[in-house]
C-alpha cells in the first residue's frame, strides 16, 4: 500500500465519528489531472470515496484573484471556466455542471462582512476548483461555489480570513483550498528530479505545518528568497494559508501526495479532521 492509499485509508476509518466536515487542501497541478488517470487523479477519487457527503462545498482556489476586495459566488449555476491555453480540446470541452447555493454564498458574504466581502454572480468555477472535483464528486451533485483570494493583502490576513468561516463546518460545509505549496511554472522541467529549494520549501511547510507554527508560514520575511523561489507570485500558496488558518487544536493532520511534480511543483495535499 503507497502512503497515499495507507493516510486514506487511516483517514477513512477516523471520520466515521466525526461530527464536522474536515479540512481539505489539494495541491491540484495540471488541469490535465480532471481528465488523464494517473496517481494524483485516482488518490482524488478515493478521497472522495473517503470523505463524508457534505450538503455544499466552498473552495478557495489560486486563480480566482481579486485586488482589494474579496468575492462570494453567488449565482445559481456557476459556469465551468477553460481558464487555461494549449491544451488538448476534450479538456477544453469538460464541463463541471454542479449547482450553487446562492443562500449559504449569501451568508459567506455576511459571515466575511469585516473583511468587506460581496457577492459576485459572474465568475463560476474555475480549473482549480472543478478539475479536482471531477474527482471527487464526479456526478457534480453537491452544491459549490467559490471564494476569491485577494492579492493586495499580506500572507497573514489570508492565514486569519478563514476562521469566520468555521461554523461552516459543523453544518455540512466541505471548505476546499485548491492550489499549490511550491509552484513555479518558470523552472519547470520535465522528467528531471526535483528542485533541491522545492524540496526544501515543501518540507518547511509541512514540518510548520505538523508542528502547528503557521506564523512560520506566513513570515515572508523570514522566508526570504526561499519562499521567492517556491512561489514567484504567492496565488498559489494563499489557498493553503486559509485552509491551515482554518484549523484548530482539535484537529488531526493528514498528509496525502508529498510529491513535486514537473521539479517545481508540489503536489502536496493535506486533511484536517
Amino acid at each position: 500500500m503507497t502512503t497515499t492509499a495507507k493516510a486514506l485509508a487511516d483517514l477513512k476509518e477516523r471520520l466515521k465519528s466525526s461530527d464536522r466536515m474536515p479540512l481539505v487542501f489539494l495541491g491540484h497541478g495540471s488541469p490535465m489531472n480532471a481528465i488523464e488517470d494517473n496517481a494524483y487523479s485516482r488518490s482524488w477519487e478515493e478521497l472522495g470515496r473517503a470523505l463524508p457527503r457534505p450538503q455544499a462545498i466552498l473552495v478557495v482556489s489560486a486563480h480566482w484573484m481579486t485586488h482589494g476586495t474579496t468575492l462570494v459566488d453567488v449565482s445559481a449555476l456557476p459556469r465551468t471556466i477553460h481558464d487555461f491555453r494549449g491544451f488538448p480540446p476534450e479538456l477544453h470541452a469538460a464541463q463541471y455542471p454542479a449547482h450553487g447555493d446562492p443562500e449559504l454564498a449569501r451568508e459567506v458574504v455576511s459571515l466575511l462582512a469585516s473583511h468587506h466581502a460581496e457577492g459576485d454572480d459572474t465568475w463560476g468555477l474555475d480549473h482549480g476548483a472543478w478539475s479536482v472535483l471531477a474527482r471527487l464528486y464526479p456526478e457534480a451533485d453537491v452544491p459549490v461555489f467559490q471564494l476569491s483570494i485577494d492579492m493586495s493583502k499580506d500572507l497573514d490576513w489570508h492565514l486569519t480570513i478563514g476562521k469566520d468561516l468555521a461554523d461552516l463546518r459543523s453544518k455540512g460545509v466541505l471548505i476546499l483550498g485548491s492550489g499549490n505549496v511550491v509552484h513555479n511554472l518558470r523552472t519547470m522541467r520535465w522528467g528531471g528530479k526535483p528542485y533541491d529549494w522545492a524540496e526544501e520549501f515543501d518540507g518547511y511547510f509541512a514540518k510548520n505545518l505538523e508542528n502547528r507554527n503557521l506564523a512560520a508560514l506566513a513570515d515572508r520575511k523570514a522566508m526570504g528568497s526561499l519562499f521567492t523561489m517556491a512561489q514567484p507570485t504567492p496565488d498559489h500558496y494563499l489557498p493553503a494559508l486559509t485552509i491551515a488558518g482554518l484549523s484548530d487544536d482539535k484537529d488531526r493532520l493528514t498528509f496525502m501526495n508529498d510529491s513535486i511534480d514537473i521539479a517545481s511543483v508540489s503536489m502536496r495535499s493535506f486533511i484536517f479532521h
